[in-house]
């Protein structure tokens, strides 16, 4: 690990401490490129950890302190996402394979942020779960299901079919913010299902109550 220290940051508001992690891609041509915009005081963007091609994670913003990755978005019931989180940010242009090194690398970087902060693995999102309407990354190409398998994040298990009336407010109950259904169902497929198309279907609404089931927001009913 190296450290390259941004200027973008402040304190955490509220004494707030991380419950969170949030997973992007860089959406850039390289990983140096990034690092250049993430590292600039005129962008006013950074992320706690940029983690390259190669598996070299690079210390940008210290975890204590408040990165500015996450924007405007919400998860169970976290507004101020950026407080309550830390950023990962994965160099990866949005169009191609994670790297097996970059990945082994973020797991090893998972492992440690989650034992520092105690953060379950059911606190580790994407960008584009916690800000449906504006963010695709960390995009359908991520691995979702080998970080779960690990323990350090999640996936549905025991699923069954449900009605599609059931989706909505299961997501609700897992963690999603308000957004429009199909902005819902974009976000919520690029990581559990993203070879699934056409319109909301039963397998939807079953891993959704799956979610819910296991992981629900503090005190929220249930689906059955």
């Amino acid at each position: 690990m190296i450290a390259f220290p941004s200027p973008n940051f402040s304190d955490r508001r509220g004494g707030a401490l991380p419950s969170l992690i949030v997973i992007h891609y860089t959406a850039m041509a390289s990983c140096a490129e990034a690092r250049a915009r993430l590292c600039a005081p005129e962008h006013e963007v950074s992320a706690h950890w940029l983690v390259s091609e190669a598996g070299q994670a690079e210390a940008l913003v210290p975890e204590a302190l408040r990165a500015w990755h996450a924007g405007a978005g919400a998860w169970a019931g976290i507004t101020d996402v950026n407080s309550h989180s830390i950023g990962i940010e994965l160099a990866n242009t949005g169009s191609q394979p994670f790297p097996e090194p970059q990945m082994a690398a973020l797991e090893d970087l998972l492992r440690g942020i989650m034992a520092r902060w105690q953060i379950a693995p059911q606190g580790v999102i994407g960008h584009s779960d916690m800000a449906p309407l504006r963010k695709s990354d960390p995009g359908a190409r991520f691995d979702w299901r080998r970080l779960a398998r690990q323990g350090l994040s999640i996936w549905p298990a025991d699923v069954a079919a449900a009605p599609a009336e059931a989706f909505l407010p299961a997501l609700r109950y897992f963690g999603y913010p308000e957004a429009p259904p199909e902005a819902l169902l974009t976000a919520f497929r690029l990581r559990f299902r993203p070879t699934a198309r056409g319109p909301l279907d039963s397998i939807d609404a079953g891993m959704a109550c799956a979610l819910a089931r296991r992981f629900a927001v503090d005190d929220a009913p249930v689906p059955a």
